[in-house]
């Protein structure tokens, strides 16, 4: 009999393991370069990738249940670039993808570099989530990035679909900002963590939320049926982005969109009509004057 009851219970935390794992909602990978440091082994990095890989792909961030293919691929590259007294400080560029329905493209939703982060980390430590407080900021960068992607890819399948991931970060933000640690103020900087969340949730450029929706739902997850109808709605999205760059000039949201969907969508309208490829030119072009180069494919 205590045999029998000991199967069950380990078939139960079985099961209960396994749905926590399938609750969460990445698939990331991740990759650390400290190419730049002669005063670390490699160990204590590989260490630190495997423990950062960890907490993102088993972490169920939101009540939401997703399955194994409806997890969110995405990637945190780190460049290492000091760790002195157990402080790790340098860079962190974070992609996020969403795939298009009816086939097998990906689309970039996210691409973004955080020049300055920093946070303790001694080998055999733990990530430890708190929702009342920032005890690491390791943590506090990794729930961060993650609610923000949720939001983004959640942004991208319902109208204002990203609420509740948004208020997460928001919540983290807050929460952060007393610890002192850089990326966690708005007005320290215009391309930071707070700068970002601020932007795409407050202000003129908060209509990027609306451009996303209509961008990936109307238009991109009908390409595959109707190309003519899909750069239809893709265009008067972008007319959004117009609108955006009107009221917000300096926008970092401007950037974002450039660094994951500029080639994108010079790649969608360079297969449209003559009239289609003038009009998306003469948009992009006054958006950013200096990426000439990668708009080339739109000329006649």
């Amino acid at each position: 009999m205590k045999r029998l009851t000991a199967l069950l219970t380990a078939i139960c935390l079985c099961v209960c393991l396994t749905r926590h794992a399938d609750a969460a909602e990445l698939n990331c990978s991740v990759e650390i370069n400290a190419e730049q440091l002669a005063n670390a082994s490699p160990e204590t990095f590989s260490s630190l990738r495997e423990l950062i890989a960890e907490y993102l792909n088993t972490t169920a961030f939101t009540s939401a249940e997703y399955s194994p293919v409806e997890k969110i691929e995405c990637k945190f590259f780190f460049t290492i670039t000091a760790y002195n007294d157990n402080t790790v400080a340098g860079s962190l560029q974070v992609q996020s993808n969403r795939p298009i329905f009816g086939s097998s493209y990906i689309s970039p939703i996210l691409n973004f570099k955080d020049s300055d982060i920093s946070f303790q980390y001694t080998p055999g430590d733990r990530i430890v989530r708190t929702s009342s407080s920032v005890e690491r900021n390791l943590a506090a960068i990794l729930d961060f990035y993650a609610f923000l992607i949720i939001a983004l890819d959640s942004d991208t399948f319902a109208p204002s679909g990203g609420e509740a991931a948004y208020e997460a970060a928001a919540n983290i933000v807050q929460l952060a900002r007393v610890t002192g640690e850089k990326g966690w103020r708005a007005i320290d900087d215009q391309r930071n963590r707070a700068s970002l969340l601020a932007a795409i949730t407050e202000g003129p450029a908060s209509k990027i939320r609306e451009l996303l929706y209509s961008y990936h739902r109307t238009g991109l997850d009908i390409m595959g049926i109707s190309p003519d109808k899909g750069r239809a709605a893709i265009a008067k999205a972008l007319s959004m982005l117009d609108n955006i760059a009107a009221a917000a000039p300096m926008s970092v949201v401007l950037s974002m969109v450039r660094d994951a969907k500029l080639d994108e969508i010079v790649n969608i309208f360079s297969k449209g009509t003559r009239d289609e490829r003038k009009a998306i030119l003469t948009t992009l072009s006054e958006i950013y004057p200096t990426e000439k180069s990668r708009l080339e494919s739109l000329k006649d």
